[in-house]
């Protein structure tokens, strides 16, 4: 499904069958190399499904859309700055579309976002830095396996470096007056994204 809906995005840009199935082969190499576990196609599938029935709420639906599709597409755990380095691809690749500068940066802007997950005085990167984080209120089972997967991800780091790294990322999210910006996530996770959290913290 979402080959199909980034070539249906693509066709808004351009008619080059083959610039749209480059691009798509990048996005799919990036998404599946073997070092991804949790940052993967099912992630940007989650997103996607998440924001989906929101759709009539967001301003830029295609901005959204591209910052889906390449918030992720640079991730080496060893590295800090991979949302920058995200966010330069997407702008190069949305440059040889001929996309609109002013929707490029609005794209940019989402992928930088995702480092901080403040709140933004654009709703439509609410919507999408919410979604990004809808994963931490889902049911106990598929938060556990989420959490397994982010663990796999920094195999390369001993028990002794990743466990007081993955207490500050917690600390800092359950220190937010509100993880989610916006009603609709906040109403649907908010309180289970909170009890997951502290019941992983607690088990440190």
């Amino acid at each position: 499904m979402l080959r199909t809906v980034f070539f249906q995005l693509l066709s808004h840009y351009t008619t080059d069958n083959n610039q749209m199935e480059s691009l798509w082969t990048e996005i799919h190499a990036l998404h599946t190399h073997k070092s991804r576990h949790y940052h993967t196609l099912d992630h940007l599938d989650r997103l996607y499904t998440e924001l989906l029935h929101l759709q009539g709420q967001i301003a830029d639906w295609d901005c959204l859309l591209f910052s889906l599709f390449y918030h992720d597409s640079i991730y080496n755990v060893l590295k800090n700055n991979n949302e920058e380095k995200s966010a330069l691809l997407a702008e190069k690749r949305l440059l040889a579309l001929a996309v609109p500068i002013t929707s490029i940066e609005k794209c940019k802007l989402q992928i930088l976002s995702t480092k901080s997950h403040q709140v933004s005085q654009n709703n439509d990167t609410n919507f999408f830095t919410d979604a990004d984080l809808s994963i931490l209120g889902q049911d106990g089972e598929v938060y556990a396996d989420y959490c397994q997967k982010i663990r796999k991800e920094y195999a390369i780091y001993p028990d002794l470096v990743y466990f007081p790294g993955r207490k500050k990322v917690l600390q800092h999210f359950l220190a937010m007056d509100q993880i989610y910006k916006t009603p609709a996530f906040y109403e649907q996770y908010e309180e289970r994204a909170r009890d997951n959290m502290q019941r992983e913290l607690d088990a440190f």
